[in-house]
């Protein structure tokens, strides 16, 4: 079992499909990607850099972009979400879309690419 794995099998069923819908925008834009944990998170690295950590906790999920670049330029758009401190926290309740992850996973790229 993947370090991956062994972190989702204490996640709930949601928040198991939830990462893997991610993940696979994740895999649809980032052909060439690492999936590791790191902060003790699943985490998505592309060419070695960190595009998002995704977490679960009791009562929702958060992606962690690691850039305040995302927030900066998507401000709107996160509006119906709780974001702080380089974390975007959703739930079942209000779920991020598909098309938001691509923006994000988008945004990041361009950041990581440019430095």
């Amino acid at each position: 079992m993947s370090q991956v794995e062994e972190y989702l099998s204490k996640t709930t069923s949601t928040q198991q499909e939830e990462y893997k819908r991610i993940r696979a925008i994740a895999v649809e834009l980032l052909p060439e990607f690492e999936e590791t944990i790191s902060y003790g998170m699943p985490t998505i690295k592309y060419k070695g850099k960190v595009v998002f950590h995704f977490g679960a906790f009791k009562n929702h999920m958060s992606l962690f972009p690691g850039s305040g670049s995302v927030y900066n330029r998507m401000g709107d758009e996160l509006k119906h979400f709780r974001v702080s401190k380089g974390t975007l926290q959703f739930s079942a309740d209000n779920p991020i879309s598909d098309d938001l992850v691509k923006k994000i996973i988008q945004v990041r790229i361009s950041d990581l690419d440019t430095n």
